[in-house]
């Protein structure tokens, strides 16, 4: 976990050099308070799910940008560890290491989430044109779209708008374990 805090707190600091943000500027863009962004900055704040979420959105990034250390550069076969990045999905926790961070030249990062019973989580909308892919590997859990809670079991996989309000439940007595692929639209800048 330090060295999670360690390399959001650097990637925080370079989004705002590359920006020319101040603390006040990123607070308003990205509708964290400008304490806590000072606090993560320094390394002070272990910040939740939904604070770097606002973060990544406000800065038009993905969320493994700024939790992982660096990405792979090259086009080799890449073998990850899945177990190691297990996570437990809740409000209180910042996120893992992505299965899979993002790159560019693919436009997703994967995660792997464990949703414990008795878990909720609400997400407010990402950035237009982010679609999220979430496939459940065991158990059974529910997600939050348009306002329904649908029920997905094991094997089953739905694929929805995240620019949304959105959420995660598990109502059942079983940890519910499941996939989460982000992808990501391409921004394409006026000329």
């Amino acid at each position: 976990m330090q060295e999670i805090n360690q390399n959001i707190a650097k990637h925080l600091k370079q989004q705002r050099q590359q920006k020319n943000w101040s603390l006040d500027r990123t607070a308003n863009e990205t509708g964290v308070s400008k304490a806590m962004l000072g606090q993560i900055e320094r390394g002070e704040s272990s910040p939740t799910i939904t604070t770097l979420w606002k973060i990544a959105t406000g800065f038009q990034l993905s969320l493994s940008s700024l939790i992982e250390s660096s990405k792979e550069q090259n086009d080799s076969t890449v073998i990850r560890p899945v177990l190691e990045q297990h996570k437990y999905l809740a409000d209180d926790k910042a996120p893992a290491p992505a299965i899979f961070p993002y790159d560019d030249r693919f436009g997703f990062e994967m995660f792997e989430f464990i949703l414990e019973p008795g878990v909720e989580r609400l997400s407010d909308p990402h950035r237009s044109g982010v679609t999220e892919h979430v496939i459940v590997i065991s158990g059974t859990m529910e997600l939050l779209i348009d306002g329904q809670w649908l029920t997905l079991a094991s094997g089953e996989a739905i694929r929805f708008s995240a620019d949304q309000s959105h959420g995660y439940r598990n109502l059942s007595e079983q940890a519910a374990v499941f996939h989460n692929i982000i992808h990501y639209a391409k921004v394409v800048s006026e000329v």
